[in-house]
């Protein structure tokens, strides 16, 4: 609720705060006293467009004008989402909301939300959650339709269908963005599957193994040389086997200790042992000499077979952009490739199931809704018709438009439009709020449609602008006791000229024009008065009698009065 307003500098407002109550508070004043400056004030607080010739100028005043407003709001208040979307920090628990703006004399304007520089915008968006100004001349936001299809979910107690409305068509759009996705993957796969199927058959016909170029590379480096490393193996041999050789020597040595063994008396057991060793480990080398010149003498053509292998897979390396130490796994990432071809109509397959399953999911979720929208549309029809006829409206009629969309035009609050439509008179066919009559029908008409919505409004101050102008009588009653009634769950400020209207409130203000003189010039300023009961008395009797206030008008005021307390 709006907890303060604060004025410097405004038209005829010098300087003037004012501190609001819960309920019912009504304006009162004469004609010109600067009730309307009032609302364009709080306007200016809210974001409204600055028209330089609001600001007050006079002598010895600073320059400019200065509105602030302050609100009391529950944590959960859709303001505060609206801040923090903007990246500015939301009050701390406990502490009010304060919407301030400062104009400059040549119109300029800065905002503030708690002291944080905010753009116009800004205020406006958060302005727009906190305040409904209804007015014979005001724009009314119940009349857009944007905010009809959120009204009628609120009234109807349908937060939670419209929140599972909301998170199916989130997993409906993540599922068909994970089949446009298989989609261009497979249409990718499938225009590569030529060249992969011909680089998996070029792999597989070489066969790399991990390792192969450098074993390859010391084989070709030893084929090469082939001819000088026989005749170093060549030479080794006839050094360990010939007739000189380690061999004979260590076989010679053996036999001549093994002959005098009988006389030895076991001292020759260890020589003997080594002897033997070293006859076995000469045995040993001797073969793996041979067996390498065995290997450089066996192919003549392995040279030319070891060379031609080890270009090709440098060759294979190059065109796939890898070394060849990676063509084994390149060949495996080929591989796996053309499996995901395959198996690409069996995801993709997978993936329209997916998608199928979620929209109908959301299509479930919205019908869900669209059946609470309906049962809730007509209870709201029976709620607004029903407070017609005593506001002088019995020839209107209310009705609330469910048009089902295109399934182009779903979203994530479901499958329809809802449009709040009105006729005012039977000969006139029902169209949007935002075209009927204006004026005082029209503020009558918000306020028997604020009433039915009341426990659904997500706006927690309600602003009338002389609703019951051009009405009197009964007729005014029954717009004070629908005021009366919003106030017991909203706060409503109205500007009134209805005694009858005046009566109701719960709080009272009067506004008036006061004039001070100087040496130098005659200034007007308005001020504002909160009354209490014998003011409110006087100014009630004001009003129904005009300038003369006579004790018949008291008395009459006295007892309109008595009957709203009842």
């Amino acid at each position: 609720m709006l907890l303060t307003l604060s004025v410097r500098n405004v038209v005829l407002i010098d300087r003037l705060d004012l501190a609001f109550k819960p309920g019912l508070c009504v304006l009162t004043g004469e004609t010109g006293a600067g009730k309307s400056i009032l609302l364009d004030a709080l306007g200016l607080a809210l974001g409204a467009r600055v028209d330089p010739s609001l600001i007050r100028a006079a002598a010895g005043r600073e320059p400019g004008a200065a509105v602030s407003a302050a609100f009391d709001i529950p944590r959960d208040h859709d303001a505060i989402a609206v801040i923090e979307e903007h990246g500015l920090a939301p009050p701390a628990a406990g502490e009010p909301l304060i919407l301030r703006r400062a104009i400059s004399s040549d119109g300029r304007s800065r905002g503030f939300v708690n002291d944080q520089p905010a753009a116009a915008q800004l205020l406006r968006a958060v302005g727009a959650t906190l305040v409904e100004i209804i007015g014979q001349f005001a724009s009314h936001q119940l009349a857009e339709r944007a905010s009809h299809r959120r009204l009628l979910d609120l009234f109807g107690g349908l937060e939670q269908e419209r929140r599972s409305v909301s998170e199916a068509w989130s997993g409906w759009r993540a599922a068909e963005a994970a089949l446009d996705e298989a989609t261009r993957a497979a249409e990718a796969l499938a225009r590569e599957e030529a060249a992969l199927r011909h680089t998996l058959e070029e792999l597989d016909a070489m066969a790399p193994t991990a390792g192969e170029e450098e074993a390859l590379t010391a084989q070709r480096h030893r084929l090469r040389h082939a001819e000088r490393l026989g005749e170093a193996l060549t030479e080794a041999l006839a050094e360990i086997g010939g007739a000189q050789g380690v061999e004979r020597g260590l076989a010679r040595a053996h036999r001549v200790l093994a002959r005098r063994t009988d006389i030895a008396g076991g001292s020759f057991d260890r020589a003997l042992e080594a002897l033997d060793r070293a006859a076995a480990e000469a045995a040993e080398a001797r073969d793996a000499v041979e067996r390498c010149a065995g290997e450089l003498r066996a192919d003549p053509g392995r040279l030319e077979a070891a060379e031609e292998r080890l270009f090709g897979l440098r060759a294979l390396a190059r065109k796939h952009g890898v070394v060849p130490d990676a063509l084994p796994e390149f060949r495996e990432q080929t591989a796996r490739k053309l499996d995901a071809i395959d198996n690409a109509a069996t995801s993709l397959a997978a993936s329209g199931a997916a998608r199928d399953e979620a929209r109908a999911a959301y299509e479930a979720a919205a019908e869900a809704l669209s059946q609470g929208r309906r049962a809730a549309a007509a209870r709201l029809d029976r709620a607004v018709n029903g407070e017609l006829a005593p506001l002088r409206l019995g020839a209107a009629r209310f009705a609330t438009a469910i048009e089902p969309l295109e399934e182009p035009d779903w979203d994530p609050n479901g499958a329809e439009r809802v449009t709040f439509m009105a006729s005012t008179n039977p000969n006139t066919p029902a169209g949007p709020l935002s075209r009927i009559a204006s004026g005082g029908e029209m503020s009558r008409f918000m306020l028997a449609l604020k009433v039915a919505l009341a426990g659904a409004s997500p706006v927690p101050t309600l602003v009338f602008d002389e609703v019951d102008a051009g009405i009197g009588g009964a007729t005014s009653t029954a717009v004070g006791q629908r005021l009366r009634r919003l106030g017991e769950r909203l706060q409503v400020l109205v500007v009134t000229h209805s005694p009858q209207v005046a009566a109701l409130g719960g709080a009272h203000w009067r506004v008036r024009k006061r004039e001070t003189r100087n040496r130098a010039k005659r200034e007007i300023s308005t001020v504002v008065d909160e009354l209490d009961r014998d003011n409110r008395r006087e100014e009630i009797a004001r009003m129904l009698a005009g300038l003369s206030v006579t004790d018949e008008a008291r008395a009459a005021a006295e007892s309109l009065m008595t009957g709203a307390a009842t």
